[in-house]
């Protein structure tokens, strides 16, 4: 099948998992994860309308977006180190990585020297598991209130990456977790903070994760086929 096709079965399925929870199908956006694949791949799922994708790698991202319409919107969503962020300034519309208070520290003096205001997402390492990046279930709310602190941050809510699991219904609890970690930040009403979005689900278990409230679901294989 073409990347249209799987973009149309996947928008498809959105639609459906949205519906059979009452929930809007346009409250959730797909997040294309573009990492290792060539421009020319990301330009066809952007002719068929996809807009918004993601990408891991910093020097990956530098070399493919000048070679791709201006309209996309690019999100970073791998680990970050804090000496490449100043490259992102001016070119991600939302970071899903933040994971520490450096890092935050770090965005906001670069996006203060842009004069703009940076959105990003808090990192939760929602299973506790040793592989996985993120701050801690019990860290999430401090980091929140340190980082609103920064006046070129803006907190938009969470993201996490679950054990991967064979059937998705076992990774439901992890994105019920962050959920409900969510409604627990948002409860502290920490001005410059809000959880409007839950970035969760990739290919294997997108539905699950919508069922559970993710607004944004990051979707690679499912859309582009194996990493090239």
């Amino acid at each position: 099948m073409s990347i249209a096709d799987n973009l149309q079965r996947i928008q498809d399925r959105i639609h459906c998992a949205a519906a059979r929870t009452g929930r809007d199908p346009d409250a959730v956006r797909l997040v294309a994860v573009s990492k290792t694949q060539p421009a020319d791949a990301i330009a066809a799922a952007g002719e068929a309308g996809q807009r918004i994708f993601g990408e891991n790698y910093v020097q990956e991202l530098l070399e493919k977006a000048p070679l791709l319409p201006q309209d996309i919107q690019w999100h970073f969503i791998g680990a970050l180190q804090s000496n490449k962020v100043k490259y992102l300034s001016g070119l991600t519309s939302l970071i899903h990585s933040v994971d520490r208070i450096s890092l935050a520290r770090e965005i906001d003096r670069q996006w203060e020297k842009a004069g703009k205001v940076c959105d990003i997402l808090l990192q939760v390492n929602i299973s506790g598991e040793e592989t996985k990046s993120g701050t801690t279930v019990s860290g999430a709310l401090e980091l929140a209130m340190e980082a609103s602190a920064f006046p070129h941050l803006r907190i938009r809510g969470l993201m996490t990456m679950p054990p991967f699991f064979d059937e998705p219904e076992r990774a439901r609890p992890c994105f019920r977790a962050l959920r409900l970690l969510a409604d627990t930040i948002e409860a502290q009403k920490i001005p410059g903070v809000s959880m409007v979005e839950l970035s969760m689900g990739m290919s294997g278990d997108y539905e699950v994760a919508i069922e559970e409230g993710a607004t944004l679901v990051r979707v690679g294989t499912a859309i582009f086929g194996d990493r090239r």
